[in-house]
């Protein structure tokens, strides 16, 4: 740094708080802009949640949370404390009103025009996806492993009807299977519960390991010159020069030109030192990882009305999924990984359960299943990138692309009203 250079004023035109995959994919963009990027998070690159997901490139799903039918499940979901869904005792008061926004989204015309912009949102999202991959050289790093929704029965099958005539309608491909023969055709080695009829894409796309996905990603990022630092982020402020950003432990506040504010689960707190009160939640997420050879799972499964699905990844076999509401702070309840795994075993027989590793991640989580994509009411040149629950992975490029616009005083590609941080 020069002597005569002012320590607080950064080098560079852009920072991005948060590296996990939606903060790279904006960094990424912004530099394919010609902006000189410098991303700072506590931990470092694919450290949170980018690194224990499923790896599911979900482009297809586009149904909200919050849904009509969903809605009836609820309370007995919520009675299971090792369920779907389930909210900690301790935080059940905290909870109560994203809870009730929740239900809110769930009714027909919040409902359908949630669809209607998360259908929006991902149609964006998959060829934004295949030129960053191209681009950053990810290619070896995603399969095409197709995607196989299961029913127990033929009744649980039928009451799906409606959301597979939506996913129709938005011109989304899928092959419906009938019989036992069909089913294993596909994925052999499934329970014979699985006998009537499930869906298939083999669209499907799988990223083989999410932690090295994000992380060579972030090399990439690297080699053609964005800065990324480990940093607590405390606060962010405007100024007239652009955003100041508080830093922790001592060291000195950053000042750039352009912020954007990706930071996941952790970006309620820092939202709200610039005036927006924005209903976000840890949606904690669960899951175990299996060595090779736990299975021979050729395909991703949803477990329809189980809350859970399998993966091949490169390290074996993930079981991942359900949703529990207890924020930051509270310790891990891998009882529900157990859970999970326990089905699991009931569903795919054969299934080797030795030498799991479970992990709890935190899925950054709006009331109405959207992200939160647009500025910030105390300054322009403050733009948010976060909240996009299950989707970070698979929204990632596209909310890239759209900060980008944002920060160039483009037209962005979609409208974003939807997505905006002042909805609520």
């Amino acid at each position: 740094m020069s002597a005569h250079r002012d320590p607080s004023r950064s080098a560079h035109d852009a920072v991005v708080v948060g590296a996990g995959i939606v903060g790279l994919m904006t960094a990424l963009a912004l530099a394919e802009d010609g902006r000189g990027v410098l991303v700072l998070d506590r931990e470092g690159p694919g450290s949170g949640t980018s690194a224990g997901n499923a790896g599911i490139l979900a482009f297809p799903e586009i149904l909200p949370l919050a849904s009509p039918g969903l809605l009836g499940q609820v309370p007995r979901w919520l009675l299971d404390p090792l369920g779907p869904l389930s909210v900690r005792p301790s935080y059940a008061l905290r909870a109560a009103p994203w809870l009730l926004r929740f239900i809110r989204a769930s009714g027909p015309d919040a409902f359908n025009r949630i669809l209607s912009a998360q259908a929006t949102l991902n149609r964006l999202a998959e060829p934004a996806m295949d030129a960053a991959i191209v681009r950053a050289g990810l290619g070896n790093h995603v399969s095409e492993a197709g995607t196989l929704d299961l029913y127990d029965g033929e009744d649980a099958f039928r009451r799906a009807d409606a959301d597979w005539a939506r996913k129709r309608r938005a011109g989304i491909g899928f092959e419906v299977l009938r019989g036992r023969d069909a089913i294993e055709a596909v994925q052999p080695g499934l329970a014979e519960r699985f006998h009537a009829a499930a869906v298939y894409s083999a669209a499907g796309r799988q990223v083989r390991e999410p932690r090295e996905f994000t992380q060579a990603l972030a090399r990439h990022l690297e080699g053609r010159g964005v800065v990324i630092r480990r940093a607590r982020v405390e606060a962010i402020r405007p100024v007239s020069a652009g955003a100041e950003i508080v830093l922790g432990d001592g060291a000195p506040s950053i000042v750039a030109p352009f912020v954007v504010l990706a930071a996941g689960a952790w970006s309620k707190q820092l939202a709200q030192t610039l005036g927006d009160r924005v209903p976000l939640e840890s949606e904690r997420g669960y899951n175990v990882t299996l060595p090779p050879g736990a299975f021979p799972l050729r395909r991703q499964l949803y477990f329809n009305g189980h809350g859970f699905v399998a993966t091949p990844i490169a390290d074996g076999v993930r079981i991942g999924g359900a949703v529990e509401i207890g924020g930051l702070d509270l310790p891990p309840n891998f009882r529900r990984s157990d859970a999970m795994l326990r089905k699991a075993q009931a569903f795919m027989p054969g299934l080797r359960a030795e030498g799991g590793r479970a992990w709890m991640g935190h899925r950054p989580s709006m009331p109405d299943t959207l992200a939160v994509i647009g500025r910030s009411r105390a300054s322009r040149r403050i733009v948010y990138a976060f909240g996009h629950g299950h989707l970070g992975l698979t929204q990632s490029a596209a909310t890239g692309r759209l900060v980008a616009d944002l920060a160039a005083e483009r037209p962005p590609a979609i409208d974003l009203s939807p997505f905006s941080p002042q909805r609520f």
